[in-house]
């Protein structure tokens, strides 16, 4: 999911081309997107899907005293990404499915997806390419185990076939995934493909979440579910090295281990969840605290690495106020003692937003959001930065802080089933934690094709 540049006549006629073999990468489920699942009639053996996103994103210049080596560019500039998904999926045995996913991703974010730790394209992380590359994000089977009584209708779309399923059930998923497939989940901020765009509205900005430089790795979830709350733990692997891609083989020295408890309610009739995470990291991190100590300028993070152990927990609210409105929230805390070793440089953060359907203007499929974001690092992680030390993806050489401010307010344009065009427009204050930067202004535009 970190796509670039490819002529625009190029784009559609691939994704049109490969739309002739149906489906939907990320059709909607009442899980992720707050949309009711469409029943199953019968219980489907396989399915095939295909999604295509493209994102184009300028901003102007952006006011800076100095830049680093991670800094946002001072000179206006234009970015694109584009991603083609083909998903197979595949019924093996009574409440088992498979699941194969090839992903195509072309381009890069803004300043090569760096100066912002809420970056502002969901779809652009850190390694990019400039000719398309290809890989297997996911491939993993379900096993589905239930426990009688009354049942759910599943919708079919990528990362499930249609059928019926127990409400009370513990489902065991094993195989290469996004942790984001599992934890999380929001309804109304949670894909950037259909969403709002930016990392902090995407997932919680303070969770480390395991996956490589792609978002996806190699681990074992567990899921309870019961009428009106859900128990899931999962184990991951983690990256050799800081966002990388390569994956670290010491399995039992190197992990990631998440655990979250999720409970619905209604209020008059309207749904709502609340979500409560714990994550535990254990990889060959550096320490802030032990770069600072060294008296090598700028500060080195990488002559720190060692095991350690890396903790935060987020908390992340949804609810429907009328069929058209729904709000959410997300906040997250990290320790801010150890190095951002997946994600990215965020220690603290809150969001808050609210997501409207076009009802009202005679446009039902069409959604309106608008959210704003916080995000802040811990005192050591300040002192590190200002000594010159570099993240993920800030490091302007020296720092004034200040917390990370992030509007972002988007209109998505129903253009007929499956074929959504997005307007987008992001303010951020003090990118990469520091005022003596920015504001800087981002406008994009976003076309998502899904059969």
């Amino acid at each position: 999911m970190i796509f670039g540049k490819l002529a625009v006549p190029a784009r559609l006629a691939a994704a049109f081309a490969a739309a002739a073999i149906g489906g939907a990468l990320f059709a909607e489920n009442p899980a992720t997107d707050g949309k009711a699942a469409t029943p199953a009639a019968a219980e489907q053996k396989w399915n095939i899907h295909m999604q295509n996103t493209d994102i184009i994103q300028g901003d102007l210049n952006v006011p800076a005293k100095y830049s680093g080596p991670n800094s946002l560019s001072t000179a206006g500039e234009t970015n694109e990404t584009v991603s083609l998904d083909i998903s197979l999926g595949l019924r093996l045995w009574r409440g088992a499915e498979a699941h194969l996913d090839g992903l195509m991703w072309q381009g890069f974010g803004l300043s090569k997806t760096l100066g912002v730790a809420g970056f502002p394209n969901g779809e652009a992380f850190r390694v990019g390419v400039n000719v398309p590359n290809f890989n297997i994000p996911r491939a993993f089977i379900r096993q589905v185990i239930g426990f009688g009584g009354p049942q759910d209708d599943v919708a079919d779309d990528a990362l499930h076939l249609a059928g019926r399923q127990d409400v009370s059930r513990l489902t065991l998923t094993l195989g290469k995934m996004s942790a984001k497939d599992i934890f999380d989940n929001n309804s109304y901020a949670n894909d950037p493909r259909t969403q709002f765009m930016n990392w902090s509205l995407m997932a919680n900005g303070a969770w480390d979440y395991p996956g490589d430089a792609l978002g996806f790795i190699t681990g074992f979830a567990a899921e309870l579910n019961q009428p009106k709350w859900a128990l899931r733990h999962g184990f991951f692997q983690v990256p050799r090295v800081s966002n990388g891609v390569a994956i670290d083989g010491h399995f039992f020295n190197a992990w990631s281990m998440i655990t979250e408890f999720e409970h619905r309610h209604t209020i008059r009739e309207h749904p709502g969840v609340v979500r409560v995470l714990a994550s535990l990291e254990r990889a060959n991190m550096g320490s802030y605290g032990d770069a600072i100590a060294n008296t090598v300028r700028p500060a080195d993070i990488t002559a720190t690495r060692q095991s350690r152990i890396k903790y935060g927990f987020g908390l992340n609210i949804e609810q429907e106020i009328t069929k058209d409105i729904g709000v959410f929230s997300r906040l997250g805390w990290s320790d801010g003692k150890t190095e951002a070793w997946v994600f990215t440089d965020v220690d603290r953060t809150a969001s808050l937003g609210l997501r409207i359907k076009g009802s009202s203007w005679h446009r039902p499929d069409d959604v309106i959001g608008i959210a704003g974001v916080w995000n802040g690092i811990s005192g050591v992680h300040r002192r590190f930065l200002a000594a010159g030390g570099t993240g993920i993806l800030v490091g302007d050489g020296t720092l004034t802080y200040a917390g990370e401010r992030i509007v972002e307010t988007y209109y998505d344009l129903a253009i007929r089933k499956g074929v959504h065009l997005s307007f987008d427009y992001q303010y951020i204050a003090n990118p990469a934690f520091n005022s003596d930067r920015g504001p800087v202004s981002v406008f994009g535009g976003r076309l998502h094709l899904e059969f």
